[in-house]
């Protein structure tokens, strides 16, 4: 343990960080007024609680008024910021944990019409893709104001305690001026290399000059934008040698790769199905060039690659940011030789998906992750013990029997399969989602570590759970493929599980009617696909797939274009009909009435699933709480009381889509919520 690479101390000029470990510059939009309110910072010390050296925080900082509120972005150029900051700071210090946070201008990377609708501002007036709008081209009174502002935002910073600060350099304003493609200006802050680089380097030399010598000054830049006509290698390696040379800053933190579209942001930091720790290699490169501090993190999601880079020399620093969603105690369990427990990320990207569609960033694996306040990472032990039976070994089950035993009760699952895992075992039988099934492997370990009993093959019945005896039972059966929404013509269709499962052949000539928007339907038309079938996959909705949302889609995107899969919303499945040997389906529209015709030699639906609830419905007369869930007991973390039948001998509960087609992070956050009060 002592010769481990990853816990062995880095002095970063004066300050030691006590490992090898971080997480990169982040903005999981926890936000509350453009603040780092509480939950922001117990979010941070969470993780410098489980010993990571070094949590950059903002992904980053606005320093400017004009700079879009992209996703729940800290604004850095509020006074107010710094006492806020300065709490989130000193608790991460009070666990030894070094803190910095990322600065920026967004420049065209957002929108106008937000906050306080001012035009936003770039070296250009071109477009961003990913945010469809179009900018003010910089006066230089916009340049002149806005290198004051990161000064004055640093120095907020260095007030507020932190041990330093990083400049965004990819996608956003810096960058925007430096790449030949977003910087059409004159003289003197456009041109060549030497003209683009002016800008973001006065911001620099007025950074050091208002915090002087000893408060850290980083950047995150892109050394290769991989774009015709953008930043080279070569540039980005003249870049990194003139940012060591100027003295400006201490740290270099690579990336490779541009954001300007959703697939492009998607290869920067990649998700599942994709190639892990991408640009390893040349952050590598960087750094035996430059001989200068490097930092870097894109999905290294692993202890083992992380290790690697710092034994390799590859990094001085490893960013393991999504790794330390699903588990923010990596370091401890490292220093305690559980690295076998480390619950895994898997790439699901349910964290930053979420914050580019508004929302904010929450862990497919982890529910407690950006709920600190309210939700346990690390389960107490209940005062009663109690006898637990949980029926369904899908994702929502095993988290119950996880917490269940966590909290010492004598915990007994019956599942019908032979295997645990419910949907996710199906969803995992995709190449492309194959690290899905960590979710339940995981879970079934913790669990046998525990002394849960499992029965297999088990399909649980009133007598079932009337022999064991239990004191609470937690239905956790999940649902099964609902496909009978048509006028007519339900059996003549198959469902995307019947696809993915193998029960159904694939087509050659097959329509695709996806009214659930997940990754079921997705995963369907790939696999048709695939075998070399046309494929149209529709939907009545004005997009697609909504609820896999932006970056995960970007791979399947790769595989239906290959193939060519026609896309087409707006249309409505109403009725399947046989036509000789193959099948005709009437479409609809909800706009104006209208019909077309397909026809296809087969159709397969996707509609959510609807519960498999037989079994509760068969016990709820025997429970002590008919089922009944209060609800503010339930959201508050109280334990359960309501009593409807005192004659009961159990408390009987469901959760996940054994109550409604949801998704996976409902289903485990529903155990949670429930069984750590049990």
């Amino acid at each position: 343990m002592q010769n481990d690479p990853l816990l062995q101390p880095y002095d970063l000029k004066h300050l030691r960080l006590k490992n090898r470990l971080m997480l990169s510059s982040h903005e999981p939009a926890y936000t509350e007024e453009g603040m780092p309110k509480d939950r922001y910072r117990a979010y941070h010390a969470e993780r410098a609680r489980g010993g990571v050296a070094l949590t950059m925080t903002a992904g980053s900082a606005n320093v400017s008024r004009d700079s879009p509120q992209a996703f729940g972005n800290i604004d850095a150029w509020k006074d107010e910021v710094t006492g806020w900051m300065k709490a989130l700071t000193d608790e991460c210090h009070d666990h030894g944990c070094a803190v910095m946070i990322q600065l920026t201008h967004m420049g065209r990377r957002g929108r106008w019409d937000d906050n306080d609708w001012l035009p936003t501002v770039s070296a250009s007036h071109e477009r961003e893709p990913a945010h469809r709008h179009f900018c003010k081209k910089a006066e230089d009174w916009d340049i002149e104001r806005i290198i004051s502002d990161y000064a004055d935002a640093a120095e907020r910073m260095k007030v507020a305690g932190l041990d330093g600060v990083e400049v965004n350099a990819y996608g956003h304003l810096l960058d925007q001026f430096w790449s030949p493609l977003t910087n059409d200006l004159d003289a003197p802050w456009g041109g060549d290399l030497d003209a683009r680089l002016k800008m973001p380097f006065a911001v620099l030399e007025a950074m050091r000059a208002r915090v002087g010598p000893d408060f850290l000054i980083g950047i995150r830049y892109t050394g290769d934008e991989i774009l015709e006509g953008g930043l080279s290698r070569d540039d980005g390696f003249e870049i990194s040698r003139r940012l060591k040379e100027s003295g400006l800053v201490d740290f270099l933190n690579v990336v490779r790769g541009h954001m300007t579209t959703d697939a492009g942001l998607t290869d920067i930091i990649p998700v599942q199905g994709m190639r892990s720790a991408p640009h390893l290699d040349f952050a590598g490169e960087i750094r035996a060039a430059t001989d200068f501090p490097t930092f870097h993190a894109a999905k290294i999601q692993d202890v083992a690659t992380a290790r690697h880079a710092i034994a390799e020399g590859k990094l001085d620093m490893v960013g393991m940011t999504r790794a330390h969603m699903a588990d923010p105690h990596i370091v401890a369990k490292i220093m305690r030789g559980e690295e076998d427990r480390i619950r895994p990320c898997v790439g699901a990207n349910y964290c930053l998906d979420r914050i580019y569609q508004g929302g904010s960033a929450l862990c497919v694996h982890n529910p407690a992750t950006g709920r600190e306040l309210e939700q346990p990472h690390v389960i107490e032990e209940a005062a009663t013990k109690r006898r637990v039976v949980v029926v369904g070994a899908g994702p929502a089950g095993l988290e119950a029997a996880r917490v269940a035993a966590a909290r010492g009760h004598e915990v007994i699952v019956h599942e019908a399969a032979n295997d645990p895992g419910g949907q996710v075992r199906l969803t995992a039988q995709s190449p492309r989602r194959h690290e899905m099934i960590q979710l339940i492997q995981w879970r079934f370990e913790e669990c046998e570590r525990m002394g849960v009993t499992f029965h297999f093959n088990s399909f649980a019945d009133d007598e079932t759970i009337r022999d064991a005896a239990p004191d609470v039972v937690v239905i956790a059966t999940g649902g099964m493929p609902h496909t009978e929404i048509l006028r007519s013509g339900d059996a003549l269709v198959v469902s995307a599980w019947d696809i993915l499962s193998g029960d159904a052949r694939p087509g050659e000539n097959v329509l695709i009617y996806d009214d659930a928007g997940d990754y079921a339907a997705l995963q369907a038309a790939e696999k048709i696909a695939e075998t070399g079938a046309k494929v149209e996959l529709m939907t009545r909705d004005r997009a697609f797939s909504n609820e896999v949302m932006n970056m995960s889609l970007v791979p399947a995107m790769r595989v239906l274009q290959k193939h060519d899969v026609t896309i087409t919303v707006t249309w409505r499945l109403d009725a399947v009909e046989r036509d000789g040997n193959r099948l005709r389906a009437t479409i609809g529209s909800d706009y104006n009435g209208a019909s077309r015709e397909r026809r296809v030699d087969q159709v397969v639906v996707n509609h959510g699933t609807r519960p498999l609830d037989d079994v509760y419905f068969d016990l709820r007369p025997r429970s002590s709480n008919l089922g009944e869930i209060d609800y503010d007991a339930f959201v508050e973390g109280r334990p359960q009381g309501v009593v409807r039948n005192p004659e009961g001998s159990f408390q009987l509960f469901r959760i996940g889509d054994a109550v409604a087609s949801r998704n996976t992070h409902a289903a485990i956050y529903d155990a949670l919520r429930l069984c750590k009060a049990l």
